[in-house]
């Protein structure tokens, strides 16, 4: 029963809308499966599967809300669970901003499942686990590694006739390699839709190399350097600038997006012409959630994300030749506003060039190759100042060629300052649920080293 089809989803919600006794009712159901395979010093410590469906409904009295939740769908339990609703929703302060349920809305039908990743048993797990281990042991090296994938729907409806459906499928993949003396240590995070796109050997060989190379790691002093970030390296900085392009907040002074003396920085060129970011559910390396709650590769993480307040999510540009083109509107501050709603990105594009990660390095004179920050916290949420450290494979370049690996450095750097110093962008690439190109920035900032690997 952990993925219902679209009329047997439609069914029970419909069920459920005809026991409100609510001003208004909004059901969400959402379900799926998950499997599992972990594996560290070259041997697989867990493995798992798990089924869920879960219901959660909303009753609201005027501006009172409240919500109760359930995963058993007899008649009793499902009428139980709207009297609960309800009983809650009566109890409830009034929510000064709550605004009206949605009517029926449109929605895209994007690829977001993939019948290979479905399919996954614990077979397809075992092997993928051991095409990663088993080079390692070859060479003497030491893997950990973590996947998982999921199959799951989410469905979403109210009485004001609204309802959406959409099945996803995602696959991540996480691989860490460390040579025998543990001074040397390389990573790759790839994830997908189709699991037909992953191969966990050859990412594993890329872990292998980088760990490999990784020994005897020199010391540099700490500085400003031209970097190359691979995707994985720049993922979370790019994610916390886009959690951030909230109009509300610009709006009332708490924003990187808000202007001195009031106003927002909408329409302004903020970063170098060549950065163009993008949201896209049809795009086909990252298919959507069709509605806004949604997050990157149509996944519903574990059987979440439901639907939110079910705004449609769209083909969405949000920075173009650097110009800040669009924020995200919650419904009641774009009511407030006199402006359309919009929901906030889930997976984002960042457009690049045609240029590989290894064309980035051969046209560097000096710099730093960056595998992957980590441990980021937020110093200035008003500039987006982050500092966070570097690992798993970190390197010296010069004239054109990687010469040696370096230690750690913990940095102090703006994803808006980083995105005024580019130099170049590659071909976008998955990480993270989003597709981001490698890129060559001038002037990061690297305050201190660090001897972890």
């Amino acid at each position: 029963m952990a993925i219902l089809t679209k009329e047997e989803a439609k069914k029970i919600i419909d069920k459920v809308l005809a026991y409100s006794k609510a001003d208004e009712m909004s059901v969400s159901l959402t379900g799926g499966r998950t499997g599992n395979i972990r594996y560290a010093r070259n041997s697989v410590s867990t493995s798992g599967e798990s089924d869920n469906i879960a219901l959660a409904v909303t009753a609201v009295f005027g501006k009172r809300s409240g919500t109760a939740t359930i995963n058993e769908f007899d008649d009793a339990s499902l009428e139980k669970t709207v009297r609960r609703a309800e009983e809650i929703a009566r109890l409830a302060p009034e929510n000064p901003e709550y605004m009206p349920m949605l009517g029926p809305q449109t929605y895209l039908d994007p690829k977001t499942y993939a019948e290979s990743t479905a399919k996954i048993n614990p077979d397809f797990r075992a092997q993928a686990a051991f095409d990663s281990i088993d080079p390692c042991r070859q060479k003497n090296l030491t893997a950990a590694g973590y996947m998982e994938d999921t199959t799951s729907f989410a469905c979403i409806g109210n009485s004001k006739g609204l309802f959406g459906y959409n099945r996803s499928t995602g696959v991540d993949f996480s691989i860490t390699v460390r040579t025998a003396d543990g001074l040397g240590s390389g990573y790759a995070n790839p994830d997908v839709t189709d699991v037909s796109k992953l191969d966990t050997k050859a990412t594993t060989q890329i872990a292998m190399q980088k760990a490999l190379a990784s020994v005897n790691a020199r010391a540099l002093e700490p500085g400003k350097y031209t970097v190359i970030l691979e995707p994985t390296a720049s993922v979370e900085l790019l994610q916390n600038m886009m959690r951030s392009m909230d109009a509300r907040n610009a709006d009332e002074g708490r924003s990187f997006l808000s202007k001195k003396g009031g106003g927002t920085r909408l329409g302004e060129k903020l970063f170098d012409e060549r950065v163009t970011i993008i949201t896209d559910p049809m795009n086909a390396d990252l298919p959507l959630s069709p509605f806004g709650g949604g997050g990157g590769g149509g996944g519903q993480g574990r059987f979440g994300g439901g639907g939110g307040d079910g705004l449609p999510q769209e083909k969405r540009t949000w920075i173009e030749n650097g110009v800040v083109k669009n924020m995200f509107y919650s419904r009641y501050w774009a009511d407030k506003k006199g402006v359309q709603p919009i929901p906030a990105p889930g997976g984002f594009i960042m457009l690049g060039g045609n240029q590989s990660l290894a064309d980035l390095i051969k046209t560097t004179d000096k710099g730093i190759l960056v595998t992957r920050l980590w441990y980021i916290r937020a110093v200035d949420p008003q500039t987006l100042l982050y500092t966070g450290l570097t690992r798993d494979g970190t390197f010296y370049i010069e004239n054109g060629q990687i010469k040696f690996p370096v230690k750690n450095f913990r940095f102090n750097e703006s994803p808006v300052i980083m995105l005024n110093n580019l130099e170049a962008l590659g071909k976008p690439v998955r990480a993270g649920g989003n597709l981001i190109p490698p890129m060559k920035i001038r002037d990061f900032t690297f305050t201190s080293l660090s001897d972890a690997v």
